[in-house]
């Protein structure tokens, strides 16, 4: 529990209060849960009024639960921090596929542990590699593990950017505070 409360915390600054910017695909969103999130959980009032309490469920519930981050946040807290902003802010399936694809090029070719379907979907293979990897790699393999995650979601920034012009005016922010 430790870990999703520093999550939350580390959140609270980038995603803080009301906005309802035309050019963000988002729509309405507050705490950064988008309205389309917070009606699919069962809030159905003005976003500008949605309770912080409610917030916080909907992103225990729809990004750390969801990504199963409890197990690998009692091994590695940053890495689980990590994809719970990813999710948070990319999807949850991209942070798992992100997860799941760093890990399956870190295996020593298979030697460590098996290949994993990359299905965005955190489950007992991706808990069992996670447990592999960090017990072969030990404390510079949550460096490199965070560095790998980083570099996939860096280069998600810029092609989103690059397919959605749009979103260019977002880039900036998005590399300042969310890639390492």
């Amino acid at each position: 529990m430790q870990a999703f409360d520093e999550a939350i915390a580390a959140l609270k600054p980038i995603e803080g209060g009301y906005t309802n910017d035309p050019a963000d695909s988002g729509g309405p969103t507050n705490y950064g849960i988008t309205q389309a999130t917070a009606r699919a959980f069962g809030y159905d009032g003005d976003m500008r009024a949605l309770p912080r309490d409610t917030a916080v469920w909907i992103y225990r519930k729809r990004y750390w639960d969801a990504l199963s981050l409890d197990p690998l946040a009692l091994l590695a807290p940053d890495v689980a921090k990590e994809l719970f902003d990813a999710a948070v802010n990319c999807g949850p399936d991209t942070a798992g596929k992100w997860l799941q694809r760093s890990l399956n090029v870190l295996n020593q070719g298979g030697a460590t542990y098996p290949d994993m379907t990359v299905d965005g979907r955190i489950g007992p293979m991706t808990v069992a590699a996670f447990r592999a990897y960090y017990v072969a790699r030990d404390g510079e393999g949550v460096k490199v593990l965070l560095r790998a995650l980083n570099s996939l979601r860096g280069a998600f920034y810029i092609g989103l950017a690059e397919s959605q012009p749009k979103d260019e005016r977002f880039v900036y922010g998005w590399l300042l505070n969310r890639v390492a």
